[in-house]
């Protein structure tokens, strides 16, 4: 089921991993730079990215909260209909694949080895694909190279 897949991607993976930085004395949160590019694009909350995010962008816990929410269905919703047959695979693969394109966005993803080996249902090629994209700005980054382990664990 996508919901049981939203919420494992967002809890086991999203959160956890994007972190909730620049947390302000109040519980809200202000923007910061990309970690990989050291600028654009401007992010806020758990990794949320988007042309109103601009430095000095402030936002409330509610709003870091539904804007994760919103952002989890999107890419939830993308990566089902590039990969429909996700909708028949237990929800850790969905969810797995959800936190990947919240990452790494679902342009990446339709053209990628990754998506071909998971249309293919090819799981351990899946696992082997996704630790590749552990890079940002042509730099190993340890975070992803975490993450994505953790990511291909929910493939297997």
């Amino acid at each position: 089921m996508t919901s049981d897949a939203i919420v494992l991607a967002g809890n086991l993976l999203v959160k956890p991993f994007e972190g909730y930085a620049k947390r302000l004395p109040d519980g809200g949160c202000t923007s910061y730079p990309d970690p990989g590019t050291r600028g654009d694009p401007w992010t806020i909350g758990w990794g949320c990215t988007g042309p109103d995010v601009v430095p000095g962008t402030v936002w409330t816990l509610e709003q870091a909260q539904a804007a994760l929410d919103k952002h989890l269905l999107f890419f939830a919703s993308g990566s089902t209909k590039m990969s429909p047959s996700l909708l028949s695979e237990p929800p850790r693969r969905l969810a797995a694949v959800i936190s990947f394109t919240y990452n790494v966005g679902l342009g990446n993803y339709r053209v990628s080895t990754f998506k071909k080996r998971i249309d293919a249902k090819d799981w351990a090629g899946a696992q082997e694909e996704i630790c590749k994209w552990n890079k940002a700005a042509g730099r190993v980054m340890p975070g992803l190279t975490r993450r994505r382990r953790a990511e291909a664990q929910l493939l297997g």
